[in-house]
């Protein structure tokens, strides 16, 4: 075809269904995979999206990613084969906001089909969040900078799913029925994920963690714990003394045992702080990449490894 604390409450909960969670198979960032192919053709912005393409698509979707596997998708620059690829495509599929460069590609392109998950989940302003990559907004600089992470929070990656596979169904209507029984299906598992989290996180000895990355204040939310990111300081940066004390006496008030860090970015600035305050440190996956690196193969595995990870650290009951 070539067509610092936040609490809010869990929402509906349902069990988790045999739904194939595998990896992308058919999702690859070749721009000769991306288009005029007999299937219906999606460009996808990164990770969590392909993934959705993926799961709700099935056989009758041929997904490109615009991100490498391994790349941070913070920092993605469009070439013009890129821009070749949306051009050729059926649908695009991204989060604006996250990749500026994107956005723009994607406006400029001649699709019918653009599928903005920001416009399908309420998005957030965690003003009081900072984020350290380039091509997101800092919060000194945009109180009313929009958190674009909702992929971490089970429940409104679960809506997007829904708002996608609506689009699957307009954009593709001869496989509508295949495209609302395989997002069905992935709701489900999605809602069973939230379940998994809820039990999990809901008995733990504190309900603090530290990232270097702010991602997870949505997952945060959810499930009533509290992210304090190294905020401030650059991944590749050691942060300042004073941020190093303050940190190191909250872990102490708070009963943090751990920093976590994640596969795409540094460490440097997570063990700096865990070697000064005596703190463990492990990887909390912000899944916006899956390299050999990642603790699973799919969304799933690995946020099942950052519940294990969570539940270890906040000492879950």
């Amino acid at each position: 075809m070539n067509v610092r604390r936040h609490h809010i409450s869990a929402l509906a909960l349902a069990a988790v269904t045999a739904l194939g969670a595998g990896t992308l198979s058919a999702c690859s960032s070749d721009s000769a995979a991306a288009g005029n192919t007999d299937k219906f053709d999606v460009v996808a912005s990164f990770y969590p999206m392909a993934f959705l393409a993926e799961q709700i698509g099935g056989g009758h979707v041929n997904v490109s990613s615009l991100t490498e596997p391994g790349q941070e998708p913070h920092d993605l620059e469009i070439s013009t084969q890129q821009r070749a690829q949306l051009e050729d495509a059926d649908a695009a599929l991204f989060l604006k906001g996250l990749q500026p460069a994107v956005d723009e590609a994607v406006e400029q392109s001649g699709l019918d089909t653009k599928i903005d998950a920001a416009t399908l989940t309420k998005l957030e302003n965690h003003g009081d969040v900072e984020h350290e990559h380039e091509g997101e907004a800092h919060a000194e600089d945009e109180a009313d900078a929009l958190d674009p992470h909702i992929w971490l929070d089970p429940v409104k990656y679960a809506e997007v799913a829904k708002g996608v596979g609506a689009a699957f169904e307009k954009a593709d209507p001869d496989h509508a029925a295949d495209y609302k029984k395989n997002t069905d299906a992935l709701v489900k598992k999605l809602d069973g994920l939230n379940t998994q989290f809820k039990d999990g996180l809901g008995d733990t000895r504190t309900k603090v963690f530290f990232t270097n990355h702010a991602a997870f204040t949505y997952l945060a939310e959810r499930y009533g714990l509290t992210q304090e990111a190294i905020t401030g300081v650059d991944p590749d940066s050691e942060p300042s003394p004073a941020r190093i004390k303050q940190l190191r006496d909250e872990a102490k008030a708070d009963g943090v045992t751990t920093v976590f860090y994640e596969t795409l970015v540094s460490d440097k600035t997570a063990k700096t702080l865990a070697d000064d305050a005596g703190l463990k440190t492990d990887v909390l996956d912000p899944l916006e990449g899956i390299t050999g690196k990642s603790k699973g193969d799919d969304y799933f595995e690995v946020m099942e490894s950052n519940l294990a990870a969570l539940k270890t650290a906040l000492g879950a009951k």
